[in-house]
């Protein structure tokens, strides 16, 4: 074979290599897009009719907690001092418009969307927070909430119905994130009924996780970020730069999975980080971490199956909700986009889901509400609707 020749099959030999290799890789991109799109997720569908129509003329503040007890009723605490067209005095011979009157601080609705119960607001024998955050239902049915306003470094806790329970930590004192006498703008409350222990994202003024015994309110224990001692030390988040060893804060949520492990949002620094319950740190990952600013993290819900294997993540200031698997933290999908129709979101705030595999958000800022998302079962990954989860045959984008 002359060299002419020689070189020419070379050639040809060459690009049969790279044809069959850029057909292998095409193949394997091809069958890892085929595994991904079939991965199983769950699915949902907004419920448009769920709360039905509140009494009395009520209007709802800032909405910044939602929780659920045993019987799927769902309670929420918003800040009803906050909505300037809300007025004490109804009636055109008043003087006044006749809408609208503020709700009280905390609703219970039940699974139709029906308010059967509201109450709150200061009384005697306690401290009413400055600026409510957050609601939690323990197992016995009493309701505890927190506070993220000036001097709001306690807890409260009442009945179902509104009587007083119990007040958990100093109110009036300033930020010490290694205080076991007070806490500092507690933003959620979580309870872990094997342990009867009630974890605290602490929060806006602490930069820590801490917990209290449920029965007696004792502190327990607390961590930072990384189960590192907390300091005080206000730290800023840059995207790209090495994660902080304290938290960013603030400290949006820390809630305990069936598994025996904690889930803490960091929402200042776009991350979720995992805790032992003794506060050893076991894994992180980000949502959204280009996300600045009020953060990406906002609260989590665990799905209802017995392995709770997704997370859902609200992300106020992306206004969306990120469906996650919880094993690898990795988003599977986004649900939903900012705007004020149902479905969409404005200022996603809390979530929680309840024993049919629903989940509820409520909404801050201007988003003043609650909104119901109905389980659909599982779907596989490619056959997700992008974009508002509307009713199938409604139009969606």
């Amino acid at each position: 074979m002359n060299k002419k020749n020689k070189v020419l099959l070379a050639t040809a030999v060459a690009t049969a290599m790279l044809v069959t290799l850029g057909v292998g890789q095409h193949s394997l991109q091809s069958s890892v897009t085929a595994a991904s799109n079939s991965r199983m997720v769950p699915d949902f569908e907004v419920d448009p009719f769920w709360p039905k129509p509140l009494p009395n003329q009520w209007i709802l503040g800032s909405a910044i907690g939602v929780g659920v007890d045993a019987r799927d009723h769902v309670f929420i605490v918003h800040r009803n001092d906050d909505n300037n067209f809300a007025t004490q005095e109804i009636g055109i011979d008043s003087g006044v418009a006749a809408c609208c009157t503020a709700a009280p601080p905390i609703i219970e609705f039940n699974p139709e969307g029906e308010v059967v119960n509201a109450w709150g607001g200061p009384g005697e024998g306690y401290t009413w927070p400055a600026s409510n955050h957050g609601i939690e239902i323990a197992p016995n049915g009493n309701i505890w909430i927190g506070g993220n306003g000036g001097g709001d470094s306690h807890i409260l806790v009442f009945t179902r119905d509104g009587e007083f329970v119990r007040e958990i930590g100093e109110p009036g004192e300033s930020y010490d994130s290694n205080s076991t006498t007070h806490f500092s703008q507690v933003a959620e409350i979580a309870i872990e009924p094997g342990a009867s222990e009630a974890y605290i994202a602490d929060g806006y003024g602490n930069k820590r996780v801490a917990v209290v015994d449920v029965a007696t309110g004792a502190f327990k224990r607390y961590w930072g970020a990384y189960g590192n001692r907390p300091a005080d030390d206000r730290v800023i988040y840059e995207p790209g730069a090495p994660l902080p060893q304290q938290f960013a804060g603030p400290v949006h949520c820390a809630e305990p999975s069936l598994d025996g492990l904690i889930y803490v949002c960091d929402r200042g620094a776009d991350r979720i980080q995992v805790f032992r319950p003794d506060g050893t740190f076991v894994k992180e990952a980000q949502i959204a971490p280009q996300t600045t600013g009020a953060g990406a993290t906002w609260d989590i819900a665990f799905s209802r199956d017995d392995d709770q294997e997704f997370i859902y993540v609200a992300d106020g200031s992306n206004m969306v909700v990120h469906v996650v698997e919880r094993d690898s933290l990795e988003v599977m999908y986004v649900l939903g986009k900012g705007g004020r129709q149902p479905g969409m979101f404005y200022g996603t705030h809390s979530i929680v889901s309840d024993s049919e595999g629903n989940f509820y958000t409520t909404e801050t800022y201007e988003g003043k509400r609650v909104q119901k998302f109905v389980y659909q079962g599982l779907r596989e990954l490619g056959q997700i609707r992008s974009g508002t989860p509307w009713p199938a045959g409604s139009l969606s984008n």
